[in-house]
């Protein structure tokens, strides 16, 4: 308030204050705006993109990035990181295909794949906590490589053909002409958002994420809180390699790459923050179909696949610098408050 205002008893509205509100509000609401100047551009550019068909193709291309980014953005509200997502899609591809040669039955091979995930999740999570690693990007680098490794020993580096008809139908199938992909993958977000807003431990996510010294003085279990999403992680994940074997109706050992980038990009252009604290599912997933439109959009004009992976460069720079000056903007909105208080 000036000091015309404290003489006179009435507050004079600061610029300022009001500039950063209107700026802070363009970047928040920036994920589902970009999702729709995208969509109306691409409209614009080809007929195409309306399509039936393209639009469930879309969905179905969408949904394994929208299942890791669910499970990212938990490790992110903790300040971590997991860049094993990509290379567990790939792994979880292949021991499906090898569970169901060998032991046979959908729900055999089903649950097969999803301890897959599990496992990598509880091996990152110990590694990361047990450990005492510094940051989690160390063990979650070390499961990318060591998944990506296992992978192609346990396929010889082949695709190894065959999945269950519950694989296939989850991968491939739709229902009244919706995949039944993003079907599971709209599962998988509703049961992680009543997690996330009906469990104190969802709460608890939030403050660790936010200062772990003073979550743990406040009686928060704090190594269990970590440990626990990057179980939800690696679970995703897993989810995302049996959406990705449905789909092709075999075990890929090179699937899933650059996804793990692909993901943290979604995650942050989706608005939650490097620093940990911050973040949606809803905001995760929106992230996830602006890199599908993206995807789909260039496929459509007939883009080269190189541009492709340097727009998904480019978008990486970019939802880090978001990120940034939407936290510079937050304090010095917060400082402006203070002073006019």
């Amino acid at each position: 308030m000036s000091a015309i205002g404290h003489a006179s008893g009435i507050e004079v509205p600061r610029t300022s204050d009001s500039g950063l509100k209107i700026v802070l509000w363009i970047i928040r609401m920036g994920p589902p705006l970009i999702l729709l100047l995208l969509c109306l551009i691409l409209t614009l550019l080809t007929p195409f993109f309306l399509t039936g068909d393209n639009l469930t193709n879309l969905l179905v291309q969408v949904a394994p990035l929208a299942a890791i980014a669910i499970g990212q953005l938990f490790v992110i509200l903790v300040g971590g990181i997991d860049l094993s997502v990509g290379s567990l899609i790939a792994l979880t591809t292949v021991t499906g295909s090898l569970a169901f040669q060998h032991l046979g039955g959908g729900f055999v091979t089903l649950v097969a794949m999803l301890l897959t995930g599990l496992l990598a999740g509880l091996i990152n999570a110990v590694l990361y906590v047990k450990g005492r690693m510094p940051h989690s990007f160390i063990p979650t680098l070390a499961m990318l490589n060591a998944a990506s490794g296992l992978a192609l020993l346990l396929s010889d580096g082949r695709p190894t053909p065959g999945m269950p008809g519950i694989v296939t139908t989850i991968g491939g199938s739709d229902i009244a002409g919706i995949p039944v992909a993003i079907i599971v993958v709209a599962g998988l977000a509703g049961l992680a958002g009543m997690l996330a807003r009906k469990l104190r431990w969802g709460r608890w996510i939030y403050l660790v994420g936010g200062d772990r010294e003073a979550a743990r003085r406040l009686g928060i279990p704090v190594d269990r809180v970590v440990m626990s999403v990057f179980l939800i992680s690696g679970f995703c994940a897993s989810v995302a390699g049996v959406i990705t074997a449905g789909r092709t109706n075999a075990g890929f050992p090179t699937a899933g790459q650059l996804q793990e980038l692909a993901s943290i990009s979604a995650v942050i252009i989706g608005g939650a923050s490097f620093w940990g604290g911050r973040g949606t599912l809803t905001g995760a997933v929106v992230g996830a179909f602006i890199f599908g439109v993206i995807n789909n959009g260039l496929n459509l004009l007939n883009v080269s696949v190189y541009w492709q992976l340097i727009a998904i460069g480019v978008i990486v720079v970019v939802a880090v610098e978001l990120d940034v000056l939407r936290r510079q903007l937050e304090e010095r909105f917060r400082t402006l408050q203070a002073h006019g208080s």
